[in-house]
């Protein structure tokens, strides 16, 4: 057997796991839950517990935690040991069925949006059964949701568990109408993220107090050569970061995480993993633990991993592109158009439901991706614009247009790639070409939503993906359920829904200016950002299907909405107050030296004769002095605008302002000690440069 396959999944519970260790009848009870969704059976739980320890042990776990996803971006854990004391005075190593199933972390110190108040500091956890428990760093790790005292969600798991919820119902409402679904009973969406990041080395890393704070360089003038020829995206991978991506894939393996794909990206030091999909919680707690072992991994080869969205001006960011479908548990994906799309009446129904779902809630879209690093990547001419569209490719363009016209579509046979080399071999070419210029884009048997930040959690975009896309499908199910004539209705639906609905597909350049300005006169949304976005939330409209769809209270939904704006604040806040200590600190200092410097030079040469040439010097002193002379001006207005801020007590308030009036002032002081770094000699500089990071791996 080889490696690969003897590895995969060894630390991982995994289904074939527990049906070596559980009894028979606790095994089928537990698949009911894991695949049925039915309600756990609370014997089974001891039962299971008890399997899941042993099996850990021996596997060298001490420790248990409950892991889980709290509205802090990152996962959380707190680990408790097996043991239990004996009247010897010993030892044995216990783990019970209600310790599996729930856990009491405080809850206080975790974001809440006042929700839970600091003294009430209980919260529980609750074992979700349908994502495997795993062993990290020798402890036994359970995936859980995480709520309040009183029973609200704390975390981006139960939301997300609920829209799968939501779609399912809907999806098998409307599958139930068409012949051929008899044994259809929940439908689940998949996802596989596919995840961007950059490598730069430890040490130049270091020098860096911009990106240890903050992820992203605050400061940086661009490097001689940047992207333009081109020649990192799928280049030679260096044998350094080949020794990176080796021992990442295996630590991903042994915890059953299917990563595939990896290649260079476009930016220098930039790359990309891509994982084979899998059901979407899964998948989010998968996305999870990778981006946790790329850091740990990077770690252990002398490097960093950025994963911020924007951790260098100039050059391509970071996304996470979120492949999106949805499959019965009979296997079939109802995102398939099949050999003849345009007679597929069900998968037309199923397009139609997105194509609807994606015009009416594209602001839930574009907040699910919204964040203070994100807002420097979206519509940066590198990754979508902050427009939502939609990009269906030339077929299903076209067969929705015939449909529309009333004409048929008529037969269309594959188009064979006509690549002029004879010993290479035909094949057909691809009916749907992939516009990474589209933030939701139709790759052949699913929708690519390129909107996502790569340091983001895939929760949020699918949560708002499932709930849009449930709302649609329970409406199309009241509508056809009491049709008289099924295949009648199900053509009127489908035909209203294209015509009511088309202004959300767009086949061009999202890059473009053109497209902006169409996409105003179709009336689509143009939030540039994150408090813009924002602003939507609570909107009667989107509050009312979170509501109904039963993915968020009323009390919940507030609370991200002050959450989420308040981290957006705290983030700017912490880039400000880091451009300020870096300015104060390092680039003052050197500017006001190398002044003084060039000044002793022109006047050493005066002193020795009046008649020798200074005006270099005398123009360099000039120009370095006049741009310290901006940088205070910026500085002193930086400081100025965060003394303001503290008269600010609204959340909402308060993430505008850092939007409107702080990060135009950042931007200010960026550009003079960018512009300030051209003058002065390399060796003076306090920080490495682009071209020292970009390139720091070798």
């Amino acid at each position: 057997m080889d490696k690969v396959t003897a590895i995969f999944g060894e630390n991982v519970f995994n289904e074939a796991t527990m049906k070596a260790r559980l009894p028979k009848e606790t095994f089928k009870q537990l698949m009911k839950t894991i695949e049925g969704g039915e309600k756990l059976d609370p014997s089974v739980a001891n039962v299971v517990a008890n399997a899941m320890k042993d099996w850990a042990i021996e596997k060298g776990a001490t420790h248990f935690t409950h892991w889980f996803q709290p509205l802090t971006g990152v996962t959380a854990e707190k680990h408790d040991a097996f043991i239990q004391p004996t009247k010897e005075g010993g030892i044995i190593m216990e783990f019970s069925g209600k310790e599996l199933v729930q856990g009491e972390p405080d809850a206080s110190s975790f974001p809440s949006g006042g929700i839970r108040a600091t003294f009430e500091a209980r919260g529980y956890t609750a074992w979700d059964p349908t994502s495997y428990a795993f062993i990290k760093d020798g402890t036994l790790c359970i995936p859980t949701a995480f709520c309040s005292y009183t029973g609200e969600a704390l975390d981006k798991k139960t939301p997300l568990l609920r829209s799968m919820e939501a779609i399912s119902k809907a999806a098998v409402r409307v599958l139930k109408l068409f012949e051929g679904n008899e044994a259809v009973t929940s439908v689940k969406t998949t996802v596989g993220p596919e995840q961007e990041y950059f490598l730069v080395d430890k040490s130049v890393y270091d020098k860096r107090p911009d990106l240890i704070y903050t992820g992203r360089t605050l400061f940086g003038a661009k490097a001689p050569k940047g992207q333009e020829l081109e020649d990192h995206y799928f280049g030679m991978i260096k044998p350094r970061v080949q020794a990176f991506m080796k021992d990442l894939n295996e630590e991903l393996w042994k915890l059953g995480i299917l990563a595939k794909t990896e290649h260079n990206e476009v930016a220098p030091a930039q790359h990309e993993l891509a994982p084979i999909f899998s059901t979407t919680n899964l998948a989010c707690d998968h996305n999870q633990l990778t981006m946790e072992l790329m850091r740990k991994t990077a770690s252990k080869h002398g490097m960093v991993c950025l994963l911020h969205e924007k951790p260098f001006a100039g050059v391509n960011g970071s996304g996470k592109h979120n492949n999106w479908s949805i499959s019965t548990n009979t296997g079939k994906n109802l995102l398939d158009p099949g050999a003849t799309p345009d007679q597929n009446a069900q998968f037309l129904l199923f397009l139609a439901a997105v194509i609807r779902a994606v015009d009416e809630y594209q602001d839930l879209l574009r907040i699910s991706v919204a964040s203070a690093g994100n807002d420097h990547r979206l519509g940066a001419n590198e990754a979508p614009p902050a427009i939502i569209s939609i990009f269906l490719g030339d077929e299903l363009t076209a067969i929705l247009d015939a449909l529309e016209k009333g004409v048929p579509y008529g037969t269309h046979a594959k188009e064979k790639m006509q690549i002029g080399v004879t010993v290479l071999p035909d094949f057909n070419k691809d009916t749907t070409d992939r516009n990474r210029t589209s933030p939701f884009a139709f790759t052949g048997n699913k929708f690519e939503f390129r909107s996502l930040g790569s340091n983001d959690s895939i929760a949020c975009c699918n949560i708002m993906l499932n709930t849009a896309v449930a709302d649609i499908l329970g409406k199309f199910a009241d509508e056809l359920e009491g049709a008289s004539d099924f295949n009648a209705a199900v053509s009127a639906l489908v035909l209203k829904t294209i015509k009511e609905h088309k202004r959300i597909i767009f086949n061009g350049n999202g890059y473009s200016d053109e497209w902006v300005k169409e996409a105003e006169s179709r009336g689509l949304m143009n939030l540039k950002t994150t408090p813009e976005a924002l602003a939507h939330l609570c909107d009667k409209k989107n509050a009312d299907v979170l509501k109904k769809e039963g993915v968020f209270t009323e009390v919940e939904l507030k609370s991200r909405y002050d959450i989420y704006n308040d981290n957006y604040a705290k983030i700017i806040n912490i880039e400000a107050l880091t451009m300020i200590d870096m300015t104060k600190k390092l680039y003052l200092p050197v500017a006001s030296s190398y002044a003084n410097e060039l000044a002793g030079v022109v006047s050493a040469k005066k002193a020795v004769d009046a008649s020798i040439d200074a005006t270099y010097e005398t123009d360099l002193v000039k120009k370095v002095s006049s741009l310290t002379a901006g940088i205070y001006s910026k500085l002193q207005s930086l400081e100025k605008a965060e003394c303001e801020v503290k008269s600010i007590s609204e959340v909402d308030e308060l993430a505008t302002y850092y939007c409107n009036k702080v990060i135009p002032i950042m931007n200010e002081l960026r550009a003079n000690v960018d512009e300030l770094e051209g003058y002065v000699p390399a060796s003076k500089w306090p920080v490495p440069s682009y071209g020292d990071l970009l390139y720091s791996v070798r």
